[in-house]
């Protein structure tokens, strides 16, 4: 499978994908631990079929620490015994902001009044801001259909 555009080489893809990429490692100094930030950054690529990205965000997420089982259950976090209250809550409000569209109303007033029980309004900023950010970069992978695989760690492209 080979890449509608080379995202990469583009001068102009470069460019804007530098702004996201910023914009994503401003996110570090808000205090969101960086295990919750990596399941969000996971949760939200499978939702939108995002290859690249889960691929990314699986490796970067070992390679910190996170372990394969909490990697393995993250799609059916619902049912696993694996996540804190806190990181049950950043995966719903993930799962509710990717899938804004579905619900006519936008993130319910319960999902958020979860979220902020367990994070401070900069962690909350953080975490707005990273399943923003990695919502625009699944949508630019999945339209030009950047193939998965090849990503090596400590990469970040």
């Amino acid at each position: 499978m080979q890449a509608r555009l080379d995202l990469f080489n583009n001068p102009v893809a470069a460019k804007i994908l530098k702004h996201f990429t910023a914009a994503g490692a401003a996110v570090g100094a808000a205090g969101l631990p960086h295990s919750t930030r990596e399941l969000v950054l996971l949760r939200a690529s499978q939702i939108n079929g995002c290859g690249f990205c889960v691929d990314m965000h699986t490796k970067e997420a070992v390679h910190a620490g996170e372990t394969d089982q909490r990697l393995h259950l993250v799609a059916a976090w619902r049912e696993a015994t694996v996540f804190t209250d806190a990181e049950r809550a950043a995966l719903e409000l993930t799962e509710q902001g990717t899938r804004i569209a579905d619900a006519a109303g936008g993130v319910p007033d319960e999902v958020w009044e979860r979220a902020a029980k367990h994070f401070t309004e900069d962690q909350l900023v953080a975490l707005v801001a990273t399943i923003a950010t990695i919502n625009a970069f699944n949508r630019f992978n999945v339209i030009v259909q950047q193939p998965a695989g090849w990503y090596q760690v400590g990469q970040k492209l």
